[in-house]
């Protein structure tokens, strides 16, 4: 059967306004599922490079203090604390570069 002649597969999707009958693209049938990010790893939202990391392993650190500045778009940027707690581990060093989504630093 041809691609072309072939009935379109539909699918049913339940919100609270009610039901509703769709076919979905290939690109959204092969999407990567969406997971909970971890809120114990700190990841790098866009590239740059590390300037200067304030916390070492085992560190205690309070929610809102910086942990490291990096320069991105011409600009220096400080990366605070999430969280409250002690620093796992430290994947950067300064004059690193890094890309989006790398993970910087690790907490326990």
């Amino acid at each position: 059967m041809d691609i072309e002649n072939r009935e379109p597969e539909f699918h049913i999707l339940s919100f609270e306004e009610g039901k509703f009958k769709t076919t979905f693209t290939k690109k959204f049938q092969n999407r990567k599922p969406y997971s909970v990010p971890d809120p114990k790893m700190v990841f790098a939202f866009i590239p740059g490079t590390i300037v200067k990391v304030f916390v070492k392993e085992k560190h205690k650190v309070k929610k809102g203090e910086p942990l490291l500045t990096f320069q991105a778009m011409k600009m220096n940027n400080i990366l605070s604390s999430p969280l409250t707690g002690r620093i796992k581990k430290v994947n950067v060093k300064a004059g690193d570069t890094f890309t989006r989504a790398q993970i910087l630093v690790e907490f326990v």
